[in-house]
């Protein structure tokens, strides 16, 4: 390195910390008036998301709420949690959405446990979170999302309210460093308490441009939220669909015929779901179908769907992309590389291929699979079982007050997912 330009990399200008915010400030920019998200009747362009999400950051600074603090929200896949992922980190806090189906000791658990300053609850929830409330020492402050006539009112006021205290010409906060925390999503809990992943800057930048090269997204996709917003901050797709100033189509119930009438409707090209999703759409009834001329893709995790649902996807206009992943990476970091020769092959062993999860992001680092206990990598011959490790940026932080989980899950420096695979030659 030249030491006449070693100024350059101490320049402020010249370095700035990824931040996956930056896409809602450029998709304003660019395409004001395109349309950023659809929910029933309720329609905003991408200025008008800015906006809101500037008004929802101001409200967050004059409600007494610091840089560092935990701002809770629990809600369905409607606009106020989408524009949750990203004027909480615009106002310098740190975004915990919580799914909604977990019941009050885990939900009172979680609002202690990542410290909690201010909850929103959609009021279809109010009712568990009313009882996990009781259960909790955190007693956050509590503002209501109204969208169903019959939920229950718990909050002081509404969001709607909220965001009317904001000003649209708040001023965002930047991260200081790509390892500041963005977000906690939480493990689900299953072999004792919920694990708080804390997701970093960097990892969720990556991550949102490493959904968009590995799904060849073109520009201005239109994508359907069937994969829950809690989940993984939706795979990181909220981001990622503003860096391509697409239009979020949000869903609230997912059903089969939710799903066809808005494909048809918005002519949908982009949706996520688990392998359950799949099988829903795959074998909806006669009437509930509906038949589009477009190519839709669909992403999908966990275990493989069957063959049959495979083909069946294929035949009616679906083109699945199988990935894997889990909360500590950000959702899935792992994906089938589809090769143009394998169209040639059959139904049956093209769904055999898309079974197979297969390689690293691009943006992802490595993945390998080790006999248990060890770093010996298993053979690779299909049927010698092992533990998946990866390894990379588009992996967490740490878990939340939570050492020695943390140290144990990056032993030899590698992620030690706990899941169990095979290595295809």
């Amino acid at each position: 390195m030249d030491d006449d330009l070693d100024f350059l990399n101490k320049n402020e200008a010249n370095y700035k910390p990824l931040n996956p915010i930056s896409f809602l400030y450029k998709a304003e920019e660019l395409f004001p008036d395109k349309l950023s998200l659809i929910y029933n009747e309720t329609q905003y362009s991408w200025k008008q998301t800015a906006i809101r999400c500037r008004k929802f950051a101001s409200a967050l600074r004059k409600e007494g709420l610091k840089s560092g603090d935990v701002v809770g929200i629990i809600a369905a896949n409607t606009p106020e949690l989408y524009e949750a992922h990203f004027a909480v980190p615009m106002s310098g806090m740190i975004l915990n959405a919580l799914n909604f189906r977990l019941d009050a000791k885990n939900i009172a658990y979680i609002i202690d446990h990542s410290e909690i300053k201010i909850l929103f609850v959609d009021t279809e929830f109010s009712p568990v979170v009313k009882t996990a409330l009781s259960m909790s020492k955190n007693k956050p402050i509590l503002i209501d999302i109204i969208d169903i006539k019959d939920g229950i009112s718990i909050g002081k006021n509404s969001y709607e309210s909220f965001l009317d205290n904001g000003d649209e010409n708040f001023i965002f906060f930047e991260p200081e460093n790509e390892w500041d925390d963005i977000s906690i999503n939480y493990t689900s809990g299953t072999t004792g308490s919920p694990k708080g992943v804390i997701y970093h800057y960097r990892g969720a930048y990556l991550n949102s441009i490493g959904n968009i090269l590995e799904w060849n997204m073109e520009n201005h996709p239109i994508y359907l939220w069937t994969l829950p917003m809690f989940h993984c901050n939706g795979w990181c797709f909220p981001w990622t669909i503003a860096a391509k100033a697409g239009t979020n189509i949000c869903l609230r119930k997912v059903s089969a015929k939710n799903i066809y009438d808005l494909i048809l409707k918005h002519k949908v090209n982009y949706l996520c779901g688990a392998p359950i999703v799949l099988s829903m759409i795959a074998n909806a009834a006669i009437e509930e179908k509906k038949y589009f001329s477009h190519l839709c893709k669909i992403m999908t995790a966990a275990s493989p769907p069957p063959a049959k649902v495979l083909q069946s996807m294929n035949e009616i206009g679906f083109d699945v992309t199988h990935v894997y992943g889990l909360t500590e990476v950000f959702g899935p970091c792992v994906v089938c590389k589809w090769k143009e020769e394998w169209n040639e092959l059959s139904n049956e062993e093209q769904a055999n291929l898309k079974s197979r999860q297969g390689k690293e992001y691009l943006l992802q680092d490595k993945i390998k699979v080790v006999f248990q206990g060890t770093m010996d990598e298993v053979p690779n011959d299909g049927e010698t079982l092992g533990e998946v490790l990866i390894k990379g940026n588009i992996t967490m932080k740490g878990y939340l007050k939570d050492k020695d989980s943390t140290l144990k899950a990056f032993k030899n420096g590698w992620f030690h997912t706990g899941d169990l695979g095979v290595m295809h030659e």
